[in-house]
């Protein structure tokens, strides 16, 4: 019996358990100087993130294929909701049907198979090169690039970069550990959010300096190095739970939370080039899908391929 997810996820849902109650007393205390709007805020992330953890737990109890199935799914609204932030034209169409229809759940069940030689290449050599073709063959030439790069660029962060992180249960490891490669995936899923919550945490009490004003007025210099230290310490101390030896969960932590970030603000700079404020509006508290997955999609890869450095070498 594998002792360590149990004992990962219950102290995950306790955590959440505090942090739900403790939001439920300020909302019901609206006279304690706290601001209301921040403790709304604070609410309706605990909800998103009941969903989230809600949702990966269920896929993790039926199996390895459920859980590639979910982020599947996830994947699939992600794109919709990318493809959507500007209008496509009718030459568009065809290599739209390919890429929702053909290449992403090809994608999928190619980690599924664990066919790594063929889902690492399969969408940035073959997808993007017949998205060119089939666009140019559509006779359409007007803002040709622009619209070839919107969609390989969707196709390439909702669903090659997200497809890796459920193909952490895959990866080998040096001695046999029963459960390895679901705690592997929890570990990279629960180290993304906490960085992201840490980060606005020291965002709000110590942020001074911002980043990028005009893309993410909220991101400060002292909220991601407070949130990367704080996140990074507490990988740190969960190495017992993945395979990974203390140096590396610390290495592994570092990077994810920076890589998180790095998706955040990239995913907010796209928004503001559209003239946008959320990718959509599926997931109260956090806008739409793409919007609460934007720090995991940059973080798998990266999580996927050190990972693979660590545990095969």
């Amino acid at each position: 019996m594998d002792w360590k997810m149990p004992t990962l996820v219950g102290g995950v849902l306790t955590i959440l358990a505090a942090a739900t109650a403790a939001g439920q007393i300020l909302k019901r205390q609206p006279d304690a100087g706290l601001n209301s709007a921040a403790v709304q805020t604070f609410n309706l992330r605990m909800r998103a993130w009941w969903l989230m953890c809600s949702l990966l737990a269920a896929a993790m109890l039926l199996g390895n294929t459920a859980t590639v199935i979910l982020f599947g799914l996830i994947s699939f609204w992600a794109l919709r909701e990318f493809i959507t932030l500007t209008p496509t034209r009718l030459g568009d169409h065809r290599a739209l049907f390919w890429v929702f229809f053909a290449f992403t759940p090809a994608q999928f069940v190619m980690v599924g198979l664990q066919y790594y030689e063929v889902y690492s290449v399969l969408i940035p050599v073959y997808a993007f090169l017949f998205i060119l073709a089939r666009v140019a063959f559509s006779g359409d030439y007007k803002r040709f690039l622009e619209r070839t790069a919107k969609i390989q660029a969707g196709l390439l962060i909702c669903v090659y970069c997200l497809s890796h992180a459920p193909a952490l249960m895959y990866l080998p490891a040096k001695r046999p550990d029963p459960g390895a490669g679901a705690r592997l995936l929890f570990f990279f899923v629960l180290i993304v959010q906490l960085g992201d919550a840490m980060q606005y945490l020291a965002g709000k009490l110590f942020g001074r300096r911002v980043i990028a004003p005009t893309i993410s007025p909220n991101k400060t210099w002292e909220g991601l190095l407070g949130g990367v230290g704080a996140t990074t310490l507490l990988g740190t101390a969960l190495y017992w739970a993945t395979p990974f030896q203390v140096w590396q969960a610390a290495i592994m932590s570092l990077v994810i939370t920076l890589m998180g970030f790095a998706g955040s603000i990239t995913m907010s700079a796209i928004k503001r080039d559209r003239g946008v404020k959320d990718y959509g509006t599926l997931v109260e508290g956090h806008s739409g899908v793409l919007d609460r997955i934007d720090s995991i999609c940059f973080a798998a890869p990266v999580c996927y391929h050190l990972s693979r450095l660590f545990l095969m070498s």
